[in-house]
């Protein structure tokens, strides 16, 4: 009876105090959550479509040219006769196509 008349005396439960917590989730998922499994699942998409002859990134910063592929490595041609294995993981970026066309467009300031 005790318990009864505390829950009453506190109000019982505001409908507000069930709304706030819910937007506040929907909000953490919808900016945080989602770009971050987004930008997760492309890097694992361009990582799977690497081909022989990319020009590469690692995630250290090494630029190099992709000659081998695994499932599991790639093997990257930092200069002439020196190969470095590395896990498909590692792979920051391809350079090149997007780079290139970006710097052509722009005209040069005379």
């Amino acid at each position: 009876m005790l318990l009864t008349l505390l829950l009453q005396a506190a109000g019982g439960l505001d409908v507000t105090q069930l709304i706030i917590p819910i937007a506040i989730g929907l909000v953490f998922y919808f900016f945080m959550v989602r770009p971050q499994q987004k930008r997760t699942a492309d890097a694992k998409a361009f990582r799977q479509s690497l081909a022989k002859g990319s020009r590469i990134v690692t995630i250290g910063g090494l630029h190099g040219l992709v000659v081998e592929l695994t499932d599991e490595t790639v093997v990257v041609e930092v200069d002439r006769g020196v190969k470095l294995r590395f896990d498909r993981s590692a792979i920051a970026r391809e350079v090149g196509s997007k780079t290139t066309a970006a710097a052509a467009e722009v005209p040069a300031a005379s």
